[in-house]
């Protein structure tokens, strides 16, 4: 009889996270980039190109038709200096061959003759299953990869390259050929790339299993920094609303141990929130951190509105308000602590989205 597997069991079965049972097996990024549709992988290297910068002052994704060879680019420098680099973006279901890249190679060489734009400083092709043992091999040698171009467009290439008639490979554009530089075709590591977009705030959102953890908090400064001088102000005009007087400076709650208290743990309430803020821009797409401060707006701008004695009972009932709201659907939820809810009332405050004293 054939070998058997026993069936797994739970002394055999690896230890299993509520994440997994709830959504399945985490594949990893490389197989699923593979199940990507043109589009999408266009996408994905515009996200993972834009995490180049400051290499490029500006990237943009061209891809479709009328695209002329060119599916993401990135500037180096200004769009007008003509300093730029190509992704040309191939999802096929097989690592590129020769057949595959000569159609884009000729369309570039045939827009940079009529001056539609400059040569490329790099062209890169990228693809998820890379590129194979031929092609890796002739773009190893740019002397010998012109030759083969040559000969493929004399035999199939010049009836492609425009959708307005054949364009052959004769006179001026034979010159013009001759004299560019094919060292600037290279093959991109998909690896890499994955690695580096991992960094990016399109990741997780991409592939899930879940954030990274949160970095050590920020530490406020002995000095107000400039970014809280606007919620440092209202906080002052609260406690002051409280004392029945006006309150110039921090300097002015000495007398007042309890508020003196209370301004500490706001500002480290607020570097909190500010530590949430970077963690989220660093590992989620552009607007979602803005997205949970919205929420928080709106649970808690019912009790700013309302009726308090003062500033300050306005400030301890909005901040009591936010750490009880019931926030499940933002994927920051997870790493949101107590002191971030008080933070993300001060951040509000900073952008005068709520007033503690009307």
């Amino acid at each position: 009889m054939p070998a058997t597997v026993p069936l797994a069991t739970p002394a055999n079965v690896p230890n299993l996270s509520a994440d997994q049972v709830q959504n399945g097996m985490l594949h990893p990024a490389i197989e699923l980039i593979k199940l990507f549709s043109s589009t999408q992988w266009e996408e994905f290297i515009q996200e993972w190109a834009h995490s180049l910068k400051p290499q490029y002052s500006d990237v943009v994704r061209c891809g479709g038709a009328g695209d002329k060879g060119r599916d993401v680019i990135g500037y180096v420098g200004a769009a007008s200096s003509g300093v730029w680099d190509n992704y040309q973006c191939k999802h096929y279901d097989h690592p590129l061959q020769p057949g595959d890249v000569w159609l884009e190679i000729a369309k570039a060489c045939y827009y940079t003759s009529i001056g539609e734009y400059v040569w490329p400083q790099q062209y890169f092709f990228v693809a998820p299953r890379g590129v194979g043992t031929t092609l890796h091999s002739l773009l190893k040698n740019p002397a010998r990869l012109k030759e083969r171009l040559v000969a493929a467009w004399n035999s199939d290439l010049a009836a492609k390259i425009t959708a307005t008639g054949s364009v052959p490979l004769e006179g001026a554009l034979q010159l013009h050929v001759s004299g560019l530089d094919f060292s600037v075709f290279k093959a991109l590591s998909i690896l890499s790339v994955i690695e580096q977009h991992r960094r990016t705030g399109w990741f997780a959102a991409r592939f899930g299993g879940g954030l990274p953890p949160m970095p050590p908090d920020l530490i406020p400064p002995a000095e107000i920094a400039p970014q809280e001088t606007r919620y440092v102000r209202q906080l002052l005009n609260a406690y002051g609303d409280h004392l029945a007087t006006s309150l110039g400076d921090v300097g002015d709650l000495v007398p007042h141990q309890n508020l003196r208290s209370h301004f500490d743990r706001a500002r480290q309430e607020f570097y909190i929130a500010e530590t949430l803020r970077n963690f989220s821009r660093d590992t989620l797409q552009p607007g979602e951190y803005e997205n949970l401060q919205n929420q928080f707006h709106a649970g808690v701008v019912d009790t700013v509105a309302g009726q308090h004695a003062d500033g300050y009972a306005r400030v301890i009932e909005t901040i009591k308000t936010a750490r009880a709201l019931q926030i499940t659907s933002h994927p920051l939820v997870p790493r949101v602590k107590v002191e971030a809810r008080g933070g993300i009332c001060h951040q509000l405050a900073n952008e005068d989205k709520i007033q503690w004293v009307p």
